[in-house]
């Protein structure tokens, strides 16, 4: 049986208003090489490597066994190689990109032959919410929606002009822990405000207006309950409108925060983050483009890492 090659963007979703519904996808990827073997077995290299190493309690492997178990299928030992540069944790897609990467592997491997549209309504079904899955399998600013079983999704080329900054505390923070911060309603005019913003946000995307976006990444749905769980939050959004960075949100569930920036200005905006982040608790500053492409999902034989 032929091997299967995966590489899958980091996602921000969210990004202040969009709420369950937007997501942007980033030029930071898992590489999974994958190929039938007699026992489970992993190779990793990349950030947390540990974790990914895991044979017990690792998010792949259990959906991957579970997809199959359903469906009736033997579960197949596989040999995985695997390069992450997504960081695990810190509301960037990572657990989006693990799904879909296991239930491409189920499908190949398991003879299920699903097509990429059923496979990524699988993950969506799985992560409970269509946003981070349907940017890293389609690339792009991504707008999605549940719809029983199907997963509607239309996927923006964002601006080549603009690119992100992701500030990472030293520390995670679990997307269910996260979740439970939020109220269980709201009211009239916190919805009809993020209404406006999202359809705002969608909007300055398609148009390329970076002008919008101070407006447009506004929030006032699950950002004010979560800032004491994210103080970056708190830190970086006065830098909104400011050295060349056009919007600050929460990156996903946090505790990421994601600048949106003019790539033209990119050290005046580091710059200003380094001021304000002086006497502060350490935190990583990783700058990314914004990747427009889809993930690959390939049957090879002897599938190469990308530059490897």
């Amino acid at each position: 049986m032929s091997g299967l090659y995966l590489r899958l963007p980091a996602t921000a979703a969210n990004l202040g208003p969009g709420f369950d519904a937007v997501a942007l996808a980033l030029k930071l990827h898992l590489e999974v090489r994958a190929e039938a073997a007699s026992s489970f077995r992993i190779e990793a290299s990349g950030r947390n490597r540990e974790i990914c190493l895991a044979l017990e309690d690792n998010l792949l492997i259990e959906t991957y066994r579970t997809i199959l178990s359903e469906q009736g299928q033997p579960v197949l030992p596989l040999h995985l190689r695997m390069r992450n540069e997504i960081p695990l944790g810190m509301g960037c897609g990572s657990s989006a990109a693990v799904r879909l990467a296991a239930v491409a592997l189920a499908s190949h491997f398991g003879g299920l032959a699903w097509d990429r549209d059923q496979i990524l309504a699988e993950a969506c079904l799985r992560e409970n919410h269509p946003d981070n899955a349907a940017a890293c399998w389609m690339g792009g600013f991504v707008v999605s929606a549940l719809d029983q079983d199907e997963v509607k999704a239309v996927s923006i080329t964002p601006p080549a002009a603009w690119c992100a900054l992701l500030v990472l505390p030293a520390h995670p923070l679990a997307t269910t822990a996260s979740r439970g911060l939020l109220p269980e309603s709201y009211g009239r005019a916190e919805v009809v405000a993020n209404l406006q913003r999202v359809g705002l946000l969608t909007a300055a995307f398609a148009a390329g207006r970076g002008d919008l976006l101070l407006v447009a990444m506004q929030d006032r749905l699950h950002q004010p309950y979560r800032s004491e769980a994210c103080p970056l939050l708190g830190q970086l959004l006065p830098l909104a409108g400011r050295s060349g960075i056009l919007g600050v949100a929460l990156s996903g569930a946090g505790p990421g925060v994601i600048l949106l920036v003019a790539a033209r200005m990119v050290a005046e905006a580091q710059d200003a983050i380094a001021r304000v982040m002086e006497g502060c608790k350490p935190a990583e500053i990783l700058l990314c483009e914004l990747e427009t492409r889809p993930s690959t999902c390939e049957m090879v034989h002897s599938p190469p890492f990308a530059g490897g």
